[in-house]
Order: C-alpha cells, then structure tokens, then sequence
C-alpha cells in the first residue's frame, strides 16, 4: 500500500502542537543551559525517534521501547527508566491525542473513561507499593514476560484477516464498565513498573474480548497511555518524592523529537494494515526477549519468576480472546432475535 501524507487537519495539529513545545522547550533549554546535555544523551534523541513514531503507531507506548532499550542496551536503573518513559509519554503521547482527537479519528469513548480511571489508581498504587519493591531485575522480567505474551496476543488477534469487528462496544453495561477498570487497574500497575502496560492491556480488552477494531482500538489505546503518563508523571513530581535527576536529563534531550514523532506515527497508521504494524511488533518484542536471555543471568529464581509472569499474561489474554468468542455468538443471537420480532 503506499504511503499517503497526513491529512490537512493532522498536519495542522502536529505543527501546532509542535511549535507551542518546541518554543517552551528551547525558553527552557536557554534559561537553563542544558545543551550539554546532548553530549551525553545523544543515544536517547536517537531512541526516542524511533520510539515515538512506533508509539503513535501502534498499540505500544514511547515507554515500550525506551524501557528495554536503557535498562538492557545502557544499564540504567529500572526507577529512572520508568520516570523517563512516564516524562516523555506526558509529551509524545499527549501530541499524539491532540492529533487524533484534532482530526476526529474514531475512538472508543466509554473505554476512555473507564479504563483511565483504573489506570490512575493502578498508578498511584503501583508508585508507592509495587515498583519501590521490586529490584531492578524482576522490574526487567515484568517487562519482558508481560510484552511477550502481548506478542502472542497479536497473534491470536491475527489469525484471522476477515474475522468479524465492532466500532465500538454494542450493549455496554455495568460488566463492560468493570472489564475496563480491571484492566486500567492492572496495566496502570504495570505502567508504574515500567513505564507502559495500560495501553496494551486495554488494547487487548478492546480487541480480543470486545472485538473492537484496531482502528479504533489502536488511537484510544495511544489517548489512554497519554493520560496514565501524565498521571505518573503528576504523581511521582509531586507527592512521589520527584522524578528522577537523570530521567531529566534524557527528557530534555527528547522532548523536540517525540513532540512530531508520536503524531506522525499516529497519522501513519490510517495508512497501513494491521498485520504490517503486528509484523513490526513481532520482530521488536522478539529482539527484547532475546536480549534480556543474554544480558540478564538466568538463576533458577530468574527462570521461575519470568515464566510465572509470562502464564499470568498468557492466561488473561487468552481469556479475553474466549471471552471474544462468546460474545460475538452473543451479540449475532441478540441480532437474529431482534430482526426475528
């Protein structure tokens, strides 16, 4: 399929939305003296390029790709990892809703409201009870395990090209509402480990239980993953104890490359199918894994920890894509009966 510019009304988000950053960046950048930071930042300027075109693009956060890329490629710590995934989402992400809210592209409302809610408690709680228990490798495994069997979950997403998809979740009711602020629940939780989590999990829900269409399921997961961010990052500035002085460091460095990267990425998804982004997603979550074998000594304890979390992941997509079958059969019943009366 070739490639098509961005339509008029996201380009003119885009460029808006990057000149009011880029101008409080470079204030910032001069009042403070923080060229020099490029010198030893430079790698995540160059990170953070890709990661923020992948984030607006997919059902992954800028947070995806940072994560494993500092705490594998550089050794950085988990915690400042983590602090600079949730900083510069608060940014990427944020310019990336701006464009798909700007140029109307379809979200799932309802799922918006719910599963935020979720992922603002996951958050807190994760923040203050979760992540400061965690030592750095297991912080790792959790990243690893948990995007590994979002792979598998793509997978089972596409197995079938012409499956059967909704616009949005036909009959909601008070279960819905609860689905979702399970999983803003648990991925806020996870996002606070990591820097992501919300986004795959509700992307996830909204695709394999409620057979939302990626279309609509990829934006309001990029919308979603916006807010969390913008939470954590509220919540560990303030009440926290502060983000970390070397996750700033990396922040300012980014903040001029994710402020476009994110929306382009979200523009270039009108463009292209579902199983070119999957094909994308399988190589990346593949290389992580492998990487993380390599890099992290494998102990007994290591091994058991990651398959544990890799079978929890595992058995709750799995459940959602049941609960996916059911459904449809459920909502053709509820069609057949209604053209019936």
């Amino acid at each position: 399929m070739s490639e098509s510019p961005p339509p008029p009304s996201a380009r003119r988000w885009i460029l808006g939305t990057a000149l009011v950053v880029w101008t409080a960046w470079l204030i910032g950048m001069v009042a403070g003296d923080h060229w020099g930071l490029f010198r030893e930042g430079w790698f995540m300027s160059i990170t953070m390029a890709f990661g923020s075109f992948v984030a607006g693009a997919t059902s992954e956060g800028g947070g995806a790709v940072a994560f494993p890329v500092m705490t594998l490629g550089f050794q950085i710590a988990p915690p400042v990892a983590r602090d600079f995934s949730l900083m510069i989402q608060s940014v990427g992400m944020s310019s990336a809703a701006l464009t798909i809210l700007g140029s109307r592209i379809p979200v799932e409302h309802r799922s918006l409201i719910w599963s935020s809610l979720g992922g603002a408690i996951g958050m807190i709680v994760g923040l203050e009870f979760v992540a400061p228990r965690l030592s750095p490798t297991f912080a790792k495994l959790t990243f690893l395990a948990v995007w590994l069997a979002f792979a598998f979950a793509l997978f089972w997403i596409n197995r079938y090209r012409e499956r059967e998809v909704r616009l949005d979740i036909e009959h909601f009711g008070a279960r819905h509402a609860t689905l979702l602020l399970g999983a803003g629940l648990i991925g806020g939780t996870i996002s606070a480990i990591t820097g992501s989590g919300l986004d795959i999990l509700t992307f996830s829900l909204l695709v394999l239980r409620f057979r939302i269409s990626e279309k609509i399921a990829t934006p309001t997961s990029v919308i979603l993953m916006a807010i969390n961010a913008c939470v954590g990052f509220a919540w560990k500035a303030s009440a926290g104890g502060g983000m970390a002085a070397e996750a700033w460091s990396y922040w300012w460095v980014c903040v001029p490359i994710v402020v476009v990267g994110a929306p382009f990425g979200a523009s270039f998804i009108r463009d292209r199918s579902r199983l070119f982004v999957a094909s994308i997603l399988y190589v990346a979550i593949g290389v992580q894994f492998i990487a993380g074998l390599v890099i992290i000594e494998q102990t007994p304890q290591v091994v058991a920890f990651t398959a544990a979390v890799f079978a929890a992941a595992l058995l709750m997509f799995r459940s959602m894509a049941r609960g996916g079958v059911r459904r449809l059969d459920w909502l053709t019943t509820v069609r057949e009966d209604g053209a019936g009366q």
